[in-house]
């Protein structure tokens, strides 16, 4: 077996922390705790030394710099550490804001510890590249325009280089890019990058198509490769050509 995973738990009540700490070990998860975003930069900027976390679960209520500021830092510097979001707060607007701003999923408080587990696990697969040795039932990379993606290694690469890509995003291309020029409804796209039993609303969806286009588009506003079929959802057009009306 390898080893186990790495979580981060950035929260301030101690409580949660502690709670947290104690399940997600059981579960066989290593986790370390932290109490506000000082931490959690010191941390992961080395200060403290220890490894970098496979995944952070991150309370959007923190003292000081608030989860979606931790989170904009994070990927305005390219990082795409996997991120679960935890709002105490049941509105949906929370959660359409911290997919914006480059979200893997979101977790309402309070939650069912098992409900946890089981959106860090599906992160966790979004994530893991093929074993080595492993068939690669993917083939080729797939080009269009400037950007190429390889479902094997989970890579997408622009005209400059690598291109940082979260789970979501990936999940999402990934689903495009197994069914070029199918029209998809967001209900499909849900269930190809989520999996059947998600609770992802369309809302969301729209939001994680908002954050792909600005990253493969070379115009976001006039998209070319992920085209909207207006009143139905969404299509992936390859050679990037106006779709057929």
């Amino acid at each position: 077996m390898g080893r186990p995973h790495r979580v981060w738990v950035v929260d301030d009540d101690p409580e949660v922390r502690s709670l947290l700490a104690t399940y997600l070990g059981d579960q066989g998860y290593a986790v370390r705790t932290l109490a506000d975003g000082a931490q959690l930069q010191a941390r992961l900027e080395g200060q403290l030394g220890g490894e970098r976390p496979d995944l952070l679960v991150l309370d959007l209520m923190l003292p000081g710099e608030d989860g979606l500021t931790l989170l904009r830092r994070l990927r305005d510097g390219g990082d795409p550490l996997p991120v679960l979001m935890l709002t105490a707060r049941a509105d949906g607007v929370d959660r359409i804001i911290g997919l914006e701003q480059g979200a893997d999923d979101y977790l309402a408080k309070p939650f069912l510890p098992r409900e946890l587990t089981a959106r860090i696990e599906a992160i966790l697969r979004r994530r893991a590249p093929a074993p080595g040795g492993a068939p690669q039932p993917e083939g080729e990379p797939v080009r269009f325009g400037d950007c190429t993606i390889d479902l094997a290694t989970r890579e997408l690469h622009g005209p400059a280089g690598p291109l940082p890509i979260t789970s979501g995003e990936f999940a999402l291309l990934a689903a495009f890019v197994r069914h070029p020029h199918r029209p998809l409804s967001r209900e499909r796209l849900i269930e190809l990058a989520r999996g059947p039993s998600s609770d992802t609303e369309s809302r969301s969806m729209d939001v994680q198509i908002s954050r792909l286009r600005k990253l493969i588009e070379p115009d976001p506003a006039r998209p070319r490769y992920v085209q909207t079929v207006w009143g139905y959802g969404y299509v992936f057009v390859p050679d990037g050509q106006p779709r057929q009306r």
